[in-house]
C-alpha cells in the first residue's frame, strides 16, 4: 500500500520537472524559427496548438465539455478574454526572446506571484498577512531598482507578469481543465491566426513554404511545444502536493534567467543584480509564508478529523468537521487553479 503512493509521487515529480524544464528551456526554441517574425510564429503557435490539442482530445474522447461551454455565454466571454490576454503574453514573450531580452522576460515570471497577490488585494479585496505585504513591498522596491538599472521601467517584465496574472484570474473563474481550456482558447484564436497566415502568404512574406521543409516542420512543432508541457503538468498536478508544485514553478524562470546570462550573453550590471536579488528575497518570503500557512492548515485539519473520530465528544463540542474549508485549504485550491495557467 505504501509503495504505490511513493511510485506515484516519483512519477509526479518527474512530470513536474519535465513540464517546468520545458517551459524553462523554451527560449532555445524560438530563435530556431527565424527568419519568421514574432507575429508569424505566434500565429503558427495558435493554429498548430489547436491541431495538437484536438488530436489529444480525440484520443482520450473528451468532448462533452464543449456542449456545456457553448450553453454558457458568460464562460464563453471569459474564455475569449483569456485567449486575448494569453495572445499578448505569448506574442511578447516570443518577441522578447528573439530580440535579446531573455533575462527581462524571465523577470516577468519571477514577479508574477507578487502581481497575482497584488491583483487579489485590488480586485478581489483579499486580505494579506504581514509577510505577504512585506513581499509585495520588496517586489515594488525591486521594480524601482530595475527601472534605474535598465534606464526605463522593465515594461517587458511588467506586461508579461500582469497579462499572465490576468490570465490566471480569468481561468480561475472559467474552471476548465488544462487541455480543455487550451482547446477552447486556441479555437477562438484559430481563425484570426489562420487568416493572418493566409494573408501573409498572399503578400509573399510567409516563411512557411519559403525556407524549406525543416523550417516548416519547426513552425508546426510550435503546437507540440505548447501542449506537451501542459500534459506533463497535468500528470504532476494529480500526484504531488501543491506545495511541491509551488516550488517547482520557479524552475522555469530560473532556467530562463541562466540561459539569458550564460547562453545568450545578456548584460547584467550591478544594479540589475541588486533588483533581481530583491525579487528573489520577496519570493523567498512569499514561499516561506505559504509553506508555513499550509502546515498550519494541515495540522488544523488533522485536529478536526481527530475530533470527528472521537466518539466521546458530545454533540456541538467540536466533534464534526466544518463544511467550510480552512483558509489554508482555500488558498491551496486557488493555487491549483493558478498553476494550470502555465504557458
Amino acid at each position: 500500500m505504501t509503495g504505490k503512493p511513493a511510485a506515484e509521487r516519483r512519477i509526479g515529480l518527474l512530470n513536474g520537472f519535465a513540464a517546468y524544464g520545458m517551459w524553462g528551456l523554451v527560449p532555445l526554441f524560438w530563435p530556431l524559427l527565424k527568419p519568421a517574425g514574432a507575429v508569424e510564429i505566434l500565429a503558427h503557435r495558435m493554429v498548430w496548438s489547436l491541431v495538437v490539442v484536438a488530436v489529444a482530445l480525440a484520443v482520450i474522447r473528451r468532448w462533452a465539455w464543449i456542449g456545456e461551454l457553448v450553453r454558457q455565454p458568460r464562460k464563453l466571454a471569459l474564455i475569449t478574454v483569456a485567449a486575448a490576454v494569453i495572445t499578448v503574453n505569448w506574442g511578447l514573450y516570443i518577441w522578447s526572446v528573439n530580440s535579446g531580452h531573455v533575462v527581462e522576460a524571465s523577470l516577468g515570471y519571477f514577479i508574477n506571484p507578487l502581481v497575482t497577490i497584488a491583483m487579489g488585494v485590488l480586485l478581489l479585496k483579499e486580505r494579506l498577512r504581514p509577510v505577504q505585504w512585506a513581499a509585495v513591498g520588496v517586489g515594488a522596491l525591486a521594480v524601482v531598482g530595475l527601472t534605474v538599472g535598465y534606464g526605463r521601467p522593465p515594461w517587458i517584465s511588467l506586461v508579461l507578469a500582469f497579462s499572465f496574472a490576468t490570465y490566471g484570474l480569468v481561468k480561475k473563474k472559467v474552471n476548465l481543465g488544462g487541455v480543455e481550456s487550451l482547446a477552447a482558447e486556441t479555437a477562438i484564436q484559430f481563425l484570426p491566426a489562420l487568416g493572418y497566415l493566409v494573408w501573409l502568404g498572399a503578400q509573399g512574406e510567409s516563411t512557411f513554404g519559403a525556407e524549406g521543409a525543416g523550417h516548416a516542420l519547426l513552425l508546426a512543432a510550435t503546437g507540440i511545444v505548447t501542449a506537451l508541457p501542459l500534459v506533463c503538468f497535468g500528470a504532476a498536478a494529480i500526484r504531488v502536493p501543491l506545495s511541491t508544485l509551488g516550488l517547482l514553478q520557479y524552475l522555469a524562470p530560473v532556467f530562463q534567467f541562466l540561459l539569458g546570462i550564460l547562453y545568450f550573453k545578456e548584460a547584467m550590471p550591478p544594479e540589475r543584480w541588486a533588483g533581481f536579488a530583491l525579487v528573489w528575497l520577496a519570493l523567498t518570503l512569499l514561499t516561506w509564508d505559504a509553506l508555513r500557512t499550509a502546515r498550519r492548515a494541515a495540522r488544523a485539519l488533522s485536529g478536526r478529523r481527530a475530533g470527528a473520530g472521537d466518539t466521546s465528544a458530545p454533540p456541538g463540542a467540536g466533534g464534526a468537521v466544518p463544511a467550510a474549508a480552512p483558509s489554508g485549504e482555500a488558498e491551496a485550491e486557488a493555487a491549483a487553479q493558478a498553476l494550470e495557467t502555465k504557458r
